[in-house]
């Protein structure tokens, strides 16, 4: 019989595309992954992974081992349901995902909760940006994903997914407390124009939202400095670099010599939980959801 967690394995590489990010996505290490695979190609007799260059690829039969990997999974994962149903507690283990701002400034509050409310729920997070944390719930390999999105900057939720309104986070623009602009009541796009931007690099939402609503005012927004930590950004700030638009959660307390001025239209992101509508029944997926909007309400930037 075939082992369930070398097929996990096996799905998430064909997933993911390498080793590395699989493993990331397993919350394992790529010599785990790696051994887990090795032990598959023995039990199948078959050759699963072939070396190109520093990497390595799937072979045919590979992919089609994790086509069907995909199909046991998911009916392991209706069995489960099922059992955690008929018990009626939160049993098992749960994987979260989440993007940065909400693993720092709501996601602890709500893993403590689970932890002490629930000692038979094993839960486990993973850092990860919204994009890739849907369509990694879309796969089954996580069961719930904290996300967000922008009005002009929508996030594609895959078919088949439950999603949970959470609330929305106000962004601020944030100056050195030197600026010109520092003293003002509000701003608007027009009086940001030719400023130096500290941002997200491309291709992240929080980037792409940026770019969006300068040039919906026609302004052709100046990113200088690509800087993935919104700590880095604020000292980066302190010292009087650049300028940046930075939402409230997760954000903490300014440093000396950094202001918060508000942007006038008010930017604001949605954020939501998205998890298998199939798993809607587990006690585990109900109990988080519940606790996700309990310290929503609670957060210091509230």
């Amino acid at each position: 019989m075939l082992d369930l967690a070398r097929l996990r394995a096996l799905h998430a590489v064909a997933a993911y595309g390498s080793v590395g990010s699989a493993a990331s996505a397993l919350g394992y290490t790529p010599s785990a992954v790696s051994q887990q695979i090795a032990k598959l190609e023995r039990e199948t007799r078959t050759t699963l992974l072939e070396r190109r260059g520093r990497g390595v690829t799937l072979t045919d039969a590979a992919y089609r081992l994790a086509e069907t990997a995909g199909q046991v999974l998911d009916l392991v994962e209706q069995a489960e349901v099922t059992l955690e149903e008929q018990r009626g507690q939160a049993v098992g283990r749960i994987m979260l995902a989440s993007f940065a701002t909400a693993a720092r400034g709501l996601l602890p509050a709500v893993v403590a909760d689970l932890l002490r409310h629930h000692p038979t729920l094993d839960v486990r997070l993973l850092e990860i940006d919204p994009p890739q944390a849907a369509e990694a719930v879309g796969r089954g390999e996580i069961d719930l994903a904290v996300v967000h999105d922008w009005e002009n900057t929508p996030l594609a939720v895959p078919d088949g997914l439950e999603r949970a309104e959470l609330g929305a986070d106000v962004a601020d623009v944030l100056l050195p407390s030197a600026h010109h602009l520092a003293g003002r009541a509000e701003l608007t796009p027009a009086d940001l124009a030719g400023e130096r931007w500290l941002c997200q690099p491309e291709g992240t939402i929080c980037h792409d939202w940026l770019v969006r609503t300068f040039r919906a005012a026609r302004i052709e927004p100046i990113v200088g400095y690509r800087v993935t930590e919104y700590q880095t950004q604020l000292a980066l700030l302190a010292a009087g670099v650049g300028v940046g638009l930075l939402p409230r959660l997760g954000r903490g307390p300014l440093p000396d010599g950094v202001v918060a001025v508000p942007l006038r239209p008010t930017p604001t992101r949605r954020l939501f939980a998205v998890w298998r509508a199939q798993a809607t029944r587990r006690p585990a997926i109900a109990v988080t959801v519940a606790a996700l909007r309990r310290h929503w309400d609670t957060r210091d930037t509230a």
